[in-house]
């Protein structure tokens, strides 16, 4: 399926959201898609530098474990971009696959691994070399990717096979396939490694699975066309695209706390590392949101290019 010059779920952990270097996050990089840029937004400030020209239709972003250097994958030019963060310019561009979209990063190894939605594969590449250097076969129309923290696993949303494979990182062999809810998209794995959450854009929820039992021990409602999961302080925040709003519940119990008002169509979400705060992208209204998870309201938002999806993890 194709929107807005793109490949999309209906519309992003999500590489593992929230990933960041160590200490509060500074910044976040938010991916344009319609004016094809990056934002870089001061997180103390809440002001967003000039934009940095990408191309492709920039959709998913991951970091580097030292959060030195971005990826963003750019489905359109058939691209992985190379931002060095630290000096915000473009320092390579890796073609690859036919429509790379999800993007994360081995928390351990480094290494880079992005969904190739048109050709069912996860592709591997070398951040050293910044080559290509693997392909295993998933399930139909792979889109968000994660990484265990221990970086022994990847888990891979397949949305056309209603679907997450389970990859192995030494092998880069494909274990396992688990069924979800309708057409997964978002993907985030919880702190401890133990859960998985897919957001289900077709059926309206989010299917909650047990990494080492390969099985579904919840599944939870929330709003229209759920995008993607971060996870704060025992809770799932959950961004629904068609609603305007993310769904809070608690990841022990299950059950739904506050539905929270955002701006129109939110898509990438991510926390930050102590739980204190959740950020959100919101597509039609240009914007950067802070929820303070404490209070679940949003307390702050900036202005920041056109169409932001910061699909995947895009705080350091």
């Amino acid at each position: 399926m194709l929107r807005r010059l793109t490949i999309s779920a209906g519309l992003l952990l999500c590489g593992v959201a929230g990933a960041a270097a160590e200490g509060a996050p500074r910044e976040a990089f938010v991916t344009n898609q319609l004016s094809d840029n990056l934002s870089i937004v001061d997180l103390t400030t809440m002001t967003a530098a000039p934009p940095i020209a990408i191309g492709g239709k920039p959709a998913g972003i991951a970091l580097s474990p030292d959060g030195n250097e971005a990826y963003l994958a750019s489905p359109d030019s058939k691209e992985v971009v190379f931002v060095d963060a630290v000096k915000r310019v473009v320092s390579h561009r890796l073609k690859v696959g036919d429509g790379p979209l999800g993007i994360a990063v081995n928390p351990k190894s480094g290494m880079i691994y992005v969904a190739d939605w048109y050709k069912q594969r996860l592709l591997s590449i070398d951040p050293a070399t910044r080559k290509q250097s693997g392909a295993v076969d998933v399930g139909n129309a792979p889109s968000g990717i994660a990484v265990t923290p221990d970086g022994a696993l990847i888990l891979s949303s397949d949305r056309e096979s209603d679907s997450v494979s389970v990859i192995d990182a030494a092998t880069f062999k494909r274990l396992d396939g688990i069924k979800v809810g309708e057409h997964p998209f978002g993907l985030t794995i919880s702190a401890d490694g133990r859960r998985a959450y897919t957001a289900n854009v077709q059926s309206n929820d989010v299917t909650v699975i047990d990494i080492a039992a390969r099985k579904i021990i919840a599944t939870v409602k929330t709003g229209r066309r759920p995008y993607a999961i971060a996870i704060a302080k025992g809770r799932a925040y959950v961004t629904n695209q068609g609603s305007g709003t993310v769904t809070v519940f608690d990841i022990e119990t299950h059950a739904v706390i506050k539905t929270i008002p955002v701006g129109e169509y939110p898509e990438g979400i991510a926390a930050t590392p102590d739980g204190s705060a959740v950020y959100v992208a919101c597509w039609s209204d240009n914007t950067l949101e802070r929820i303070d998870t404490g209070a679940m309201e949003v307390k702050a938002r900036v202005t920041v290019g056109d169409g932001p999806r910061a699909f995947g993890a895009f705080l350091r």
